[in-house]
């Protein structure tokens, strides 16, 4: 296999392959829930395991990027979208058991234990602001709302990570080693995207000074005719940015 370059059949193998690795965490709690290996309490289990898949997802896709750059490889880039939905998967069966299993559809409960309880107020304004973000994950929502404004409603994956790291670290109030884990890596990788935004724009600036410098106007061959507008968005839809 080229690594740099893999074969769209090799591509496509690694993505049923991830499809079904992603997809254990769900296939296990089934199991434990057949065969009553969920613990004393299965609720708080379903709910703790469908949360930090959710977490565990979206700090995965927002590192495609920097590994992606780190290596010098596109295809990596292939696999967002999967990771994302899957984030989202999850974070529905996290707000379905929480809906369904723990508050039994009780509404007003409901009302009273996001306004009560912040955790629950982080949460589920996180699984709000994913709704849009899957809803907008498919190659024709991506036609419709155009590469730049598609990206920029994407960019809402970083606040939605914040949030979810924040979720986790007040529900657990004591232990704090694995969301203090969790929010290290997305500091790491925030950190990165504003190295990354910096650099581009220092770079921009120089390419900007150099054209000034030497009295050429901006190429009209190299504009983008307004289709590659979509092409551009399409390089990044494999979900979240």
């Amino acid at each position: 296999m080229n690594i740099r370059n893999p074969h769209p059949k090799t591509i496509a193998a690694l993505k049923r392959g991830l499809f079904l690795i992603l997809s254990i965490p769900l296939f296990k709690l089934i199991a434990d829930g057949v065969l009553d290996q969920l613990g004393a309490n299965p609720i708080e289990k379903i709910t703790r395991t469908t949360g930090y898949w959710t977490l565990t997802l979206l700090l995965v896709t927002l590192a495609v990027t920097p590994l992606r750059r780190f290596f010098g490889w596109s295809w990596p880039g292939r696999f967002r979208r999967m990771l994302g939905l899957f984030a989202f998967f999850y974070g529905c069966l996290h707000f379905l058991t929480y809906l369904v299993l723990d508050q039994f559809f009780d509404w007003a409960g409901i009302v009273k234990d996001i306004a009560k309880r912040p955790y629950i107020t982080v949460g589920f304004t996180a699984f709000l602001l994913l709704v849009p973000l899957a809803v907008t994950s498919t190659d024709g929502m991506i036609r419709r709302l155009g590469g730049k404004r598609w990206r920029v409603l994407h960019r809402l994956v970083y606040l939605i990570a914040i949030l979810g790291v924040v979720h986790f670290w007040w529900l657990v109030k004591k232990d704090i080693s694995r969301p203090a884990i969790d929010a290290a890596i997305l500091a790491l990788l925030l950190g990165f995207r504003m190295m990354d935004a910096v650099r581009k724009q220092v770079s921009g600036a120089r390419s900007e000074e150099k054209r000034k410098s030497s009295n050429i106007d901006g190429p009209s061959s190299s504009r983008h005719p307004p289709g590659l507008s979509v092409l551009d968005g399409n390089t990044h839809s494999e979900t979240t940015p």
